[in-house]
């Protein structure tokens, strides 16, 4: 079987952006995949700030993950319906070991408004969006843990133009 992505080589200093272009199925998404270590990777490494990242297992791996930010292509399929806006950006904070707090609350209001969207939305739940807002709350939530790396697998692809442009400001 031909591996989905071969020869892939690349990178990037701190606060650079990379933009991986290509037609469909060209395997940029499998790739992004690789380096989140969710396909196995047949031969080659990936480093992450200097360290062996396919070498990491276990707790370390899972502590790893915390300094990469990821936003999928469809943002209702990350975003539970359940939880508020509010719960849904408090997810990795939590998971990290931040307990409940005011602070955490500002912080929370903070990265909404960085995305564009008043605090108001914070009690609003994931349906109640538009697929521009809450394409904007799955970036805060990938920022939440101020990562080292953001992925960002076609952000504004099922966007409509006008909103394209106000999610990658």
């Amino acid at each position: 079987q031909k591996p989905a992505v071969n020869g892939a080589s690349f990178q990037l200093a701190k606060g650079e952006t990379l933009g991986i272009v290509g037609e469909s199925g060209s395997g940029k998404t499998s790739l992004l995949r690789a380096i989140l270590r969710l396909l196995p990777v047949e031969s080659g490494s990936i480093q992450l700030e200097g360290r062996d990242w396919l070498a990491l297992k276990g707790e370390a791996l899972r502590r790893a993950r915390q300094k990469i930010g990821v936003v999928s292509q469809n943002p209702f399929l990350s975003l539970s319906p359940r939880l508020t806006i509010a719960e849904i950006l408090a997810e990795p904070m939590l998971a990290a070991g931040e307990r409940q707090s005011p602070t955490m609350r500002a912080k929370i209001t903070g990265l909404l408004s960085d995305c564009g969207l008043p605090a108001d939305f914070l009690d609003r739940r994931a349906r109640e969006l538009s697929g521009g807002q809450a394409q904007r709350v799955a970036i805060a939530r990938a920022l939440a843990l101020e990562p080292s790396l953001l992925i960002l697998d076609e952000p504004t692809s099922a966007l409509d133009v006008s909103v394209q442009a106000q999610i990658l400001n």
